[in-house]
């Protein structure tokens, strides 16, 4: 498979259909989370950047891995723990239904996160 995307659309369009049906799905809870955040390719998956990483996510054969960095799993841990997870990661299973409720709480949690670190440090310049 291809490794080295330049946009989301091509990580994407990488997929069978039934996956990037998926990928979309994800993208667009996402952007309605975050709508201020930009979209680029990080370690080759695509990312939401606001003042910092909000939330990488990346397609595999059995799961959709989310990386809300560790705060953002440390925060969810009881909705997540029916979920494989580790420090900074959750997997989503591939023949279940997405979980876009809880993407969106960790979304939104993770801008107000960021926001808050981009503010102190502001006030310490």
């Amino acid at each position: 498979m291809k490794t080295d995307f330049q946009t989301i659309d091509e990580y994407i369009a990488a997929f069978p259909e039934d996956v990037q049906k998926i990928l979309k799905d994800i993208r667009a809870t996402i952007k309605a989370a975050a709508p201020e955040a930009a979209e680029k390719i990080s370690y080759q998956m695509p990312t939401f950047f606001l003042h910092g990483n909000l939330i990488h996510f990346a397609a595999f054969k059995n799961h959709i891995g989310i990386y809300p960095t560790p705060g953002g799993v440390a925060a969810f841990q009881k909705e997540i723990a029916r979920y494989q997870t580790a420090k900074g990661s959750i997997q989503l299973p591939l023949d279940e239904p997405m979980p876009l409720g809880l993407i969106t709480r960790i979304v939104k949690f993770r801008v107000a996160e960021n926001l808050k670190k981009a503010k102190t440090k502001g006030k310490s310049k």
